[in-house]
């Protein structure tokens, strides 16, 4: 399925210095790696956030945050067509660089930093909306994270997690195999970085599941903290309030 979102994603200093170098060294076929290996599924699934947060991005007074943002996808999809501003983060370099050029094609392109999402540079109550698709779960510390999401949430705001899922059900079998032995050799054969294809499924399988990241967000202080499966299960998105 799709490359390792980017967010900031271990405990310490070098394990975070080893994974922001392994998510710059596959930013050059990052996209191209995504739409294949998931069968363009990944755009089906970006189309989901954004109508379920469509009154958010259509009101002009409105600001979005699309963190871990990678080469933008998300954030290039919030964007279309909304009438918010939009704001995309990310602690990779390389990754943020792609975006950057994705984004200055477009008409009142959307906003670009390099940020911690564990640290924001932004004042309390900054967004209206804040998103993460397939980042979050390279946090080194999940409550952490929420709760800075909900710092920089105004009253009301909304968060959106899209993250994969481990598949439920008769085609759980033959979804693991492919996600861990099939996707990790032609993601490291096409991208040249085996180490970031055997980081995915790793990644996934130590993910909480969604009904306990539903339970914290609420410790976190979120409200009406539930989740949609998509595509049997293969990725999850997390809505909370």
């Amino acid at each position: 399925m799709s490359a390792p979102g980017s967010g900031r994603v271990t405990g310490t200093n070098q394990d975070a210095a080893r994974v922001r170098e392994m998510f710059g060294r596959v930013a050059p076929r990052y996209d191209l790696l995504n739409h294949l290996l998931s069968l363009n599924i990944d755009k089906l699934w970006r189309n989901v956030v954004v109508r379920e947060f469509r009154d958010v991005l259509q009101r002009p007074d409105a600001r979005a945050l699309d963190l871990c943002c990678g080469t933008g996808d998300l954030t290039l999809a919030l964007h279309q067509g909304a009438r918010a501003k939009i704001v995309g983060a990310d602690f990779c370099h390389p990754m943020l660089v792609r975006a950057i050029g994705k984004f200055a094609t477009r008409q009142h392109a959307p906003e670009a930093l390099e940020a911690d999402a564990l640290r924001l540079p932004f004042p309390d109550a900054s967004f209206d909306l804040v998103t993460a698709a397939f980042g979050f779960r390279n946090l080194a510390d999940y409550d952490g994270g929420l709760r800075e999401m909900r710092r920089v949430l105004r009253p009301g705001g909304r968060l959106g997690i899209l993250e994969f899922s481990e598949v439920v059900g008769p085609l759980g079998p033959l979804f693991r195999f492919y996600f861990k032995h099939v996707l990790p050799k032609l993601g490291g054969a096409i991208s040249g970085d085996s180490a970031a294809y055997n980081y995915l499924p790793a990644s996934v399988a130590r993910f909480p599941s969604p009904e306990e990241l539903a339970s914290r967000m609420r410790d976190a202080g979120f409200s009406e903290a539930h989740f949609k499966r998509l595509s049997f299960g293969i990725a999850c998105l997390h809505i909370a309030q």
